[in-house]
């Protein structure tokens, strides 16, 4: 236990959580006993948020086949966060059995020390973890610090009890925030949060400087839209975790929160909610086809939106602020709970759109041409089951499934809980084309041939069933895991892990996999890289003790309904 969490201990404002129940009784097992403490009652007239109330109260919405569907959701945390937290106690690395009995696998004692000799310091401290430590090739830039890359290694390392190396990259990030942005004379927004920095170490001087890439130096020069979510999504886990609101209440915490939350909710001539973003601007860092409205950047930005309005301090501009973010979260979730979604019902009403439809009573509102449908997402849609689809756009609809938005989607309370479920649903009738042989198709399916020359402009690394481009991510493991828990179905996410298990620490943690099935190593893909690393011990960890869910997820927010119903999968 580290420093900081025995100090809260004993001052009684936290105290040690140890789950009651092994990996193979999670299914059936009765998630109020999660914690040592019996459960509070439940104040039936005004139920609590996610965020208000104890770990104890949380688990008692949790059943093993559904998402809590009754809890009155409130946006403010900061006055009751000490309430819920997820343990800082170690997990499977220290001891050779965790505290609750599971005995751990052997490859998690490899993936600490894995994950620690990736560390890099700056003047002393630990400042975050490297990309990949794999010297058989050029480095590239695998030898920097990337900021959605550290989001696993983060968590990994605040489930462990070890929050402080997570402190130190959220103010180091943000003191990088405030430098000045250029690129080729042109000025980046304020908010803008780096895609990656390194440290430079001069031995003779002994000094250490760090150098920030704002997208100059990345491929295609695309400013990372995602790095500014990931840091305020981060802020609240680390807050989650440790009971400390000390950290988000900085007047720079504050600051660097309102400067991203400015960049993003600015007025223009855009008539959508969501963000208008080029192609190569977040974890698809290459051209793929995702630029305009790309399902993970709305999903980020809809988790971001809600952990901002939590963490901001109600003054005088923080108070503007959440103002503002309630209108844009309310707009954006009608928006992407209706013309995101897809299921079988929906993908038949397209499949039968009128086009040049004029005025308000339009149905097709977007002049979807129904013979630009793709062929497979027909034989794709299970019967039972939906997902948030990849991109919508005057004329587009990119039909495409993207593992990391539609997860993000139920963690967020994007997704309703109808939608998560169905959403569970597709994964399991689809299970060979999503998981196959290597967890998990970061999207399905592969674009080739004439279609792939002028999507990706030829790009020799997503090539078909490679790299962006339907190759697999052991990394999205934590992402999985993390929704199976929320859903109430781990069944997935273990049965997800136990696949990988199989290979991941023999084939040295790949960054990804090829093949439709994943079942060759990425032509391209850095051995040892670290995300790989980390996203299975979060994975493992979590579904271990669920009861760390809570720094990364978000119950629903009832006021953000809309009173319009789409489809059968989902109701309101």
């Amino acid at each position: 236990m580290s420093t900081l969490t025995m100090d809260a201990t004993q001052n009684g404002n936290l105290r040690n959580i140890d789950t009651q129940c092994s990996v193979a009784e999670i299914d059936g097992c009765d998630f109020s006993k999660l914690l040592d403490r019996p459960p509070r009652p439940l104040n039936m007239e005004r139920q609590r948020s996610c965020d208000e109330r104890s770990l104890s109260e949380l688990s008692i919405g949790l059943s093993p086949h559904h998402s809590s569907r009754n809890v009155d959701n409130s946006f403010r945390m900061i006055d009751h966060i000490d309430g819920i937290f997820s343990p800082g106690r170690r997990s499977g690395f220290n001891t050779p059995r965790s505290q609750n009995g599971f005995e751990p696998h052997p490859m998690v004692a490899e993936a600490w020390e894995a994950l620690r000799r990736s560390l890099v310091y700056f003047r002393g401290r630990p400042v975050g973890t490297i990309a990949a430590l794999d010297n058989s090739e050029e480095n590239l830039n695998y030898d920097q610090v990337f900021v959605r890359d550290f989001f696993p290694s983060a968590l990994a390392f605040l489930m462990n009890g070890e929050p402080e190396i997570v402190k130190n990259f959220i103010l180091k990030t943000l003191r990088l925030q405030s430098w000045e942005k250029k690129i080729d004379r042109f000025q980046l927004g304020e908010g803008v949060m780096p895609a990656s920095f390194k440290v430079l170490h001069d031995p003779v001087r002994n000094n250490d400087t760090l150098i920030a890439d704002f997208g100059e130096s990345a491929i295609g020069r695309v400013a990372p839209v995602d790095s500014g979510f990931w840091w305020i999504i981060l802020l609240r886990a680390y807050t989650k975790s440790t009971g400390d609101t000390s950290l988000a209440e900085l007047p720079e915490c504050q600051k660097g929160m309102r400067l991203i939350m400015s960049l993003c909710l600015s007025e223009g001539f855009d008539t959508f909610p969501t963000l208008l973003c080029a192609d190569g601007c977040c974890m698809i860092d290459r051209r793929m086809g995702v630029y305009g409205y790309p399902i993970e950047i709305q999903a980020l930005f809809f988790m971001a939106l809600r952990c901002a309005s939590l963490l901001l301090k109600q003054d005088d501009e923080g108070k503007e602020f959440v103002e503002r973010i309630a209108k844009r979260l309310h707009a954006l979730s009608y928006h992407m709970r209706n013309y995101f979604w897809l299921d079988l019902k929906q993908l038949n009403d397209i499949y039968r759109y009128k086009t040049e439809e004029y005025s308000h009573t339009a149905v097709n509102k977007f002049n979807v041409i129904p013979d630009s449908l793709s062929e497979w997402v027909f034989d794709f849609m299970p019967t039972h089951g939906g997902y948030f689809i990849g991109n919508v756009s005057p004329a587009r609809m990119d039909f495409r499934w993207f593992c990391l938005g539609n997860c993000i989607a139920i963690l967020s309370s994007l997704a309703t809980p109808e939608q998560s479920t169905a959403i569970m649903d597709l994964i399991e009738s689809r299970w060979e084309e999503l998981v196959g042989e290597m967890p998990l198709k970061v999207c399905y399916p592969a674009i080739e041939s004439h279609e792939w020359r002028i999507v990706t402009g030829c790009d020799p690394k997503n090539t078909r069933w490679s790299y962006h481009n339907g190759g697999s991510w052991p990394v999205l493991l934590w992402l999985l895991t993390a929704a199976c828990i929320k859903t109430g179905r781990p069944q997935i996410a273990r049965r997800a892990i136990e696949v990988a298990e199989t290979r991941l620490l023999k084939d040295n943690w790949p960054e990804y996999y090829d093949g439709k099935l994943g079942r060759y190593i990425g032509k391209q893909a850095r051995k040892n890289q670290t995300w790989s690393v980390a996203g299975y011990l979060v994975a493992k960890m979590m579904l271990e003790d669920p009861s760390h869910l809570g720094m990364v997820s978000l119950e629903e927010d009832k006021q953000m309904k809309p009173l319009m119903k789409r489809s059968n999968s989902w109701t309101f």
